[in-house]
């Protein structure tokens, strides 16, 4: 599995507003919020990795679910009360959605607060989009790699077979402990300098970039996950 991790900043500004409360002693504020990707240098970047941003409020709001889907997805509203809201980021290209919390308070005019989001598998369109904020599977130091994985597709000539990766992907995730013990073992024996693998020893978990394997290994890698479950 091919994992691409991002901090994903959230910006909060807030200041009391010359309207009536409803509750005494809770003034009336306008606040906002921002939603940043921040960059190998950790400076904020538009979050472009995303399609749209949820942001589900207090049920007390007339519309509590918000939906922002242009960078940088920002939501102004009005109100007296603080309280934990549930956002929801929705990667592009298929890449899922991504739940957090956010603790709006009133402690500070603006203030920031940061989350990490994992990508599992990312698709290509997201993988592209991916790369403008850092590095990738299968890059070095946040450059691709040139020659062979310069122009990858999807699916790739495998000695006359051709492979659907993500398909192979998909299959991968379905193997039994057994076989998937087999795959790593598969991966180790016949990886070449460019594969690229994690082996996440604390978390049990082996990562490894499928369009970083050889050929050969592919096409060993799809016959066997097609003779164990259907792909």
């Amino acid at each position: 599995m091919v994992e691409v991790k991002r901090t994903i900043k959230l910006v909060t500004e807030q200041k009391v507003i010359d309207k009536p409360s409803d509750v005494e002693g809770f003034p009336m504020r306008a606040w906002n919020i921002r939603v940043y990707v921040l960059d190998e240098s950790g400076q904020d970047a538009p979050a472009t990795l995303f399609e749209k941003v949820k942001y589900i409020l207090h049920p007390s709001f007339k519309n509590p679910t918000h939906t922002v889907k242009t960078p940088p997805f920002k939501i102004q509203e009005e109100g007296w009360g603080e309280f934990d809201m549930d956002i929801v980021l929705t990667g592009v290209d298929k890449g899922g959605d991504h739940p957090i919390k956010h603790d709006l308070n009133f402690q500070h005019e603006r203030y920031e607060a940061t989350h990490v989001v994992t990508f599992k598998n990312p698709k290509p369109g997201l993988l592209a989009v991916l790369k403008e904020s850092g590095p990738v599977p299968g890059d070095e130091n946040g450059v691709k790699k040139k020659g062979k994985h310069e122009d990858e597709t999807k699916k790739r000539k495998r000695g006359g077979q051709t492979v659907d990766m993500e398909k192979l992907a998909d299959g991968l995730q379905k193997l039994q402990e057994d076989d998937l013990l087999a795959v790593v073992q598969m991966v180790h024996d016949n990886k070449t300098a460019d594969t690229y693998t994690k082996n996440d020893v604390e978390q049990g978990e082996f990562h490894v970039d499928l369009y970083t394997l050889p050929d050969s290994l592919v096409k060993m890698l799809w016959d066997f996950t097609a003779a164990k479950v259907d792909v």
